[in-house]
C-alpha cells in the first residue's frame, strides 16, 4: 500500500476561504503531480504553430506544435485556450549548416543541431488550477523534470496573462 502526504493551503478569495490539497512536495506520484510528467502520444504528428529562437545561453531552435484542440483554437483567437489544448515546444542547439554556407559563401545558414529537450502545456483547469488551468512539462532525454525544477514555470508563463500564459503566437 502506498502512503502519500499531502499539503493543505488555504486561499482567501473574493468568494471567500478556499482550500486547496495538494501532494506535498516530494510526495507527488506521477498520477497526482501538478505538473505534466507523461509525454503526450502523437505529438510529432500535431500541426506547426510556429517557431522560435531563443538567443544568449540557450541558443536554441523551437518548433511548436499544437494539437487539434490547440489549432483550432489558435485560428479562431480564442482565449482563454479550452480545456484538451496542448502545445509542445521541441528545442534543439542552433548550429551553422556547413553545407548550406559552403553554398552561400558565408555563414548565413542556421539548422536545429541536438535536440535539448521537449516542453508540454496541457489545459486542464481542473487539473491545474493552482497553476492558471495549465500543466507544465520539461523532458530531456524522455525524462520529466522534477518538482523542484518544474517550480520556475508558472512564474515565468504568469507574466504572460493577456495571453493566457502562453507566449507563442500562431504564425499562419
Amino acid at each position: 500500500m502506498r502512503r502519500f502526504t499531502f499539503l493543505l493551503i488555504a486561499v482567501a478569495t473574493t468568494a471567500g476561504l478556499v482550500a486547496i490539497i495538494g501532494p506535498a512536495p516530494g510526495h507527488a506520484d506521477e498520477k497526482s503531480a501538478s505538473y505534466v510528467t507523461e509525454i503526450p502520444q502523437g505529438y510529432r504528428d500535431w500541426q506547426w504553430v510556429s517557431s522560435a529562437h531563443e538567443a544568449g545561453n540557450l541558443n536554441s531552435l523551437g518548433g511548436v506544435l499544437g494539437n487539434d484542440v490547440a489549432i483550432k483554437a489558435y485560428r479562431e483567437g480564442k482565449l482563454p485556450f479550452p480545456d484538451g489544448t496542448i502545445i509542445a515546444a521541441l528545442h534543439y542547439r542552433y548550429v551553422p549548416s556547413e553545407e548550406n554556407n559552403k553554398v552561400f559563401g558565408e555563414a548565413q545558414s542556421f539548422v536545429p543541431g541536438a535536440p535539448t529537450n521537449v516542453q508540454f502545456m496541457v489545459k486542464d483547469s481542473t487539473k491545474y488550477a493552482a497553476t492558471g488551468g495549465w500543466g507544465f512539462g520539461h523532458f530531456a532525454g524522455g525524462k520529466p523534470g522534477d518538482a523542484a525544477f518544474m517550480k520556475s514555470c508558472f512564474p515565468c508563463h504568469e507574466k504572460a496573462k493577456g495571453s493566457d500564459l502562453v507566449f507563442t503566437r500562431y504564425a499562419p
